[in-house]
């Protein structure tokens, strides 16, 4: 199974983009995929920034790889997911 971990921060409009491709375009594409949210504000938040050193939100984790930071690219991702099917 393919894993996304987003790291979010408050007010943040890259993160919001983020989600929304996530939710409106990746999850229909591929159903089988787990995503999750988790706010740099809490403990596991700030456990994740350090250990990928995620300078800028959001930070975009899959199958425990830093996979981008600071927006997400659609085509990128996509062909990210492709690969690991």
């Amino acid at each position: 199974m393919i894993k996304i971990v987003e790291i979010t921060s408050p007010g943040c409009t890259h993160c919001a983009a983020a989600k929304k491709l996530l939710e409106e375009k990746i999850r229909p594409q591929f159903p089988d995929i787990a995503i999750e949210y988790i706010s740099v504000t809490t403990p596991e938040g700030q456990a994740l920034v350090g250990q990928y050193g995620i300078m800028s939100s959001p930070g975009v984790i899959i199958n425990c790889e830093l996979f981008s930071m600071g927006g997400l690219d659609e085509k990128k991702l996509i062909d990210k997911i492709k690969s690991l099917k």
